[in-house]
Formats: structure tokens, C-alpha cells, sequence
């Protein structure tokens, strides 16, 4: 059985509800801080694939990197490449949490997308 990875910032108030969420409804993660270890170009271009979501949600747009860079114009322009090249350079520009499964990722907390996937 493939395990599913949880990429969290343990201060972030909204990873805290994420996580406390697997704990109450038993769902079993490898918890990883994506502070401490970005997810790597790799790992990216992989989960946004599999997300089916445009890159510009796995952007943390409510950061001050994100901000401070102007990325939202950035992100309008820019290849995948390039885009993938800063979300892999600094953990804080991800948007998160993320769950990567077997076959799904979710970016952010949405309970209801949780529970369809996670129950």
C-alpha cells in the first residue's frame, strides 16, 4: 500500500487544522515539513500532473515570498518550467497543505475534497 505524504508548516494555523482533521478521522500520513524539505522539481511537475490543477494553485499567494516577488504577475507569464523552478527553490512559496495519494493530490484544505478522497 502506497503511503500518503502530508505537506505541512507545522506554525500554520491552517496545516494545524489539516492536521488535527487526519488525526480525528484516522488517516495515516507520513508528515513532512515542507519547510525543511521543498518538494523538488520532480516532485512537482508530477503532482501538478496528477492534480489536474493549474500550477497557479500550488502557489501560497498570501505569502510575503510570494508577495515581495510580485509573482502574481510572474505567474501569468511565465513557463512551467520557470514556475516549477520557484515553487521547488523556498518550501514557503507552495501553497499547502498538500496531500499527495496514490492517484490524487489536494492543495489546501477543503474538507469536503478530504473527505471524498481521504474516507
Amino acid at each position: 500500500m502506497t503511503t500518503t505524504l502530508f505537506l505541512q508548516y507545522p506554525k500554520c494555523s491552517t496545516c494545524q487544522k489539516a492536521a488535527k482533521w487526519l488525526k480525528e478521522n484516522n488517516v495515516e500520513v507520513n508528515n513532512r515539513d515542507i519547510t525543511k524539505e521543498n518538494p523538488s522539481k520532480a516532485e512537482l511537475s508530477e503532482w501538478i500532473k496528477k492534480s489536474g490543477l493549474p500550477i497557479s494553485r500550488f502557489f501560497n499567494t498570501s505569502g510575503r515570498i510570494y508577495k515581495e516577488n510580485n509573482l502574481k504577475e510572474k505567474v501569468k507569464s511565465a513557463s512551467q518550467e520557470e514556475l516549477i523552478d520557484i515553487l521547488s527553490s523556498d518550501g514557503m512559496v507552495v501553497k499547502r497543505p498538500i496531500v499527495v495519494g496514490k492517484d490524487f493530490v489536494l492543495v489546501g484544505f477543503n474538507e469536503e475534497e478530504w473527505i471524498q478522497k481521504l474516507k
